[in-house]
């Protein structure tokens, strides 16, 4: 069951607290730049995870500049489409509504969730993004310099080559206990960079864990990343 830290009172909610009820998770956000992304990146990865726990969802984008430029660097970074959230009452019939902001950002009436700032220009890779801005706690502000950036890109070709390498093994389902830290921290206030430390885990891990389940593993938890760790399958290594 995900839990998320409501900014307003700083207490833990469920995200999805009737089964298979609708969720809307309405995000503001206005003006291109990183700090915005960042706000639209949270609220996709709160929609994969609650999508994979079997809850619908209903995404909504409300701000007043640069939308189409913002609904373009999301469509780039592999983000799920965002509805216009405009003139949009209550009433609709949801079970939850999350709203997804920037930490200055508006205060609307409901669970709200906040993103912290970034400093820095946004890369020219769209994926390189994506993780650099995953590898810090929302709650925390991200710099976006050349260590930053060059190091996310640097895991991001090493884990794709991997997962394109363990591909061509024997198939083997994720262990239970790798599974459950996954969804343990994804859960748990949608802690992302636990997730990162988990497959860097099983990235080192020896060679009790067989090739096939790192693979499923990697498939598994970019569900949730959003990071098309797959995209070299079959290429030549």
């Amino acid at each position: 069951m995900l839990c998320i830290t409501d900014a307003r009172n700083g207490e833990a909610v469920v995200a999805a607290p009737v089964r298979r009820g609708l969720t809307r998770v309405q995000v503001h956000a206005s003006g291109y730049g990183a700090g915005s992304l960042r706000v639209l990146l949270v609220a996709d990865v709160l929609v994969r995870a609650l999508e994979l726990a079997g809850t619908p969802v209903w995404t909504l984008l409300t701000g007043e500049h640069q939308q189409a430029e913002l609904r373009a660097g999301a469509t780039a970074l592999g983000m799920h489409p965002f509805e216009d959230g405009h003139e949009l009452g209550s009433g609709v019939g949801e079970a939850q509504i999350l709203h997804v902001v920037g930490e200055d950002g508006p205060e609307p009436d409901g669970v709200r969730i906040a993103v912290a700032g970034v400093e820095g220009a946004v890369p020219d890779d769209p994926a390189v993004l994506r993780l650099a801005l995953l590898t810090r706690p929302r709650t925390e502000p991200v710099r976006l310099d050349a260590a930053a950036v060059g190091e996310a890109g640097e895991t991001l070709v090493r884990w794709r080559r991997a997962v394109a390498d363990w591909a061509r093994r024997p198939s083997r389902p994720v262990p239970d206990d790798v599974r459950g830290r996954l969804r343990t921290a994804w859960e748990d206030d949608l802690d992302v960079p636990e997730v990162l430390r988990v497959l860097r885990w099983v990235e080192d891990a020896g060679p009790e864990l067989p090739y096939g389940a790192r693979f499923e593993t990697y498939a598994y938890a970019d569900r949730v990343l959003g990071l098309d760790l797959t995209r070299d399958l079959g290429a030549p290594l």
